[in-house]
């Protein structure tokens, strides 16, 4: 039986279980054996890991040819509007190629957000927005370049979906075995 752990990564956190220059890691909140990460999710960003000890489910997981998808909530500086995120519905040109098509909305669902520590920097002089993005694909900062491309750079990411899983129920730095 395969043993499968959602772990609500909390900012600054390493999506790897040691760190020779003693930086927090996933060691440091899921203190399960034999247990890796399917995917990663970069030290800046925070939201749901998965982790399990089924090679073949993190391949699923992780492969660009998994397509599963992931679920994203962004909050950006300034206040796109529909047209100005229109393209994430057609895939963004990158300098590593077009991503895939992407589905977005305006906003978040109302969760309660934990506060981020440290927390974004905030400019009373620019609004931020949040979105809730969803992909197929995950490449390298895939969602910071997409947004950065559109002309919104990211300020918080919260990986928010992976598959059927989610982070309801978790606070940050929590985890539970499904």
């Amino acid at each position: 039986m395969s043993r499968i752990v959602l772990l609500n990564k909390p900012y600054n956190v390493l999506s790897q279980f040691s760190d020779d220059q003693g930086r927090a890691n996933l060691g440091d909140y899921v203190p399960i054996a034999n247990v890796y990460p399917a995917g990663r999710l970069d030290r800046d960003s925070e939201g749901l890991m998965v982790l399990t000890d089924d090679g073949a489910l993190q391949h699923k997981i992780a492969s660009p040819e998994g397509k599963m998808s992931k679920t994203y909530w962004v909050q950006v500086e300034g206040a796109p509007t529909p047209d100005d995120l229109a393209p994430l519905g057609g895939g963004i040109e990158l300098k590593d190629g077009v991503t895939l098509p992407a589905t977005w909305q305006l906003g978040i669902p109302d969760h309660g957000l934990w506060p981020r520590t440290p927390p974004i920097r905030a400019r009373q002089s620019i609004p931020d927005t949040w979105l809730t993005l969803t992909l197929k694909e995950g490449r390298n900062r895939q969602v910071r370049r997409m947004c950065a491309a559109l002309g919104f750079p990211v300020l918080r990411l919260i990986r928010y979906r992976v598959g059927s899983w989610t982070l309801d129920g978790l606070k940050s730095g929590a985890w539970r075995e499904v």
